[in-house]
């Protein structure tokens, strides 16, 4: 009997040790660098840059409303939210040929953030109500795809819940 292969999970390309955050740096996360690695098939993605934009970039936040928010730089207000929308839909389409299990995103990212994305209302004030850009046009278009954020995987029983999920969304899929 052969041993079934490793999930092939998206993840925030930054928890992986890549310096592409908007300062040059990274957020790895050993948990999912080191120790998930020898269990699952990493497909890394960075939306900011793949959009093109560069490293180091001016830091970006939400601003609008949660519903039909922007990514827009802090210091000089240059939108971006296009040029993200754009990446998104040609990005999704070459994600849907991986056969995706399941996707792990950088917490509170403005691209990347699946939930409490700061995010700055038309009357200025900041609020919690923000999906990052990419995040949430990835979900809109895997429905059903498990997803979770490097923050909540480090609770044992939030991780191996993920697993399965992701597990039994591969098998669905395959009907294996």
């Amino acid at each position: 009997m052969t041993a079934s292969p490793r999930l092939r999970i998206g993840i925030s390309q930054c928890l992986l040790g890549d310096h592409v955050r908007y300062d040059g740096g990274h957020k790895r996360d050993a948990l999912l660098a080191d120790t998930l690695s020898r269990h699952v098939e990493w497909v890394p993605v960075c939306p900011e840059v793949e959009a093109g934009l560069g490293v180091p970039r001016e830091p970006m936040r939400l601003e609008g409303t949660a519903v039909s928010p922007r990514i827009v730089t802090i210091t000089t207000s240059v939108d971006h939210t296009a040029a993200m929308q754009q990446f998104s839909a040609r990005r999704l389409r070459e994600l849907e040929r991986l056969d995706l299990s399941g996707y792990v995103f950088k917490a509170r990212s403005p691209s990347c953030g699946i939930g409490k994305v700061p995010l700055v209302n038309a009357q200025g004030v900041e609020t919690l109500e923000g999906v990052g850009l990419f995040a949430r046009a990835l979900m809109d278009h895997f429905l059903l795809i498990p997803v979770e954020d490097e923050d909540r995987l480090h609770d044992p029983q939030i991780l191996k819940d993920f697993l399965k999920r992701a597990s039994d969304y591969r098998r669905s899929r395959n009907h294996v």
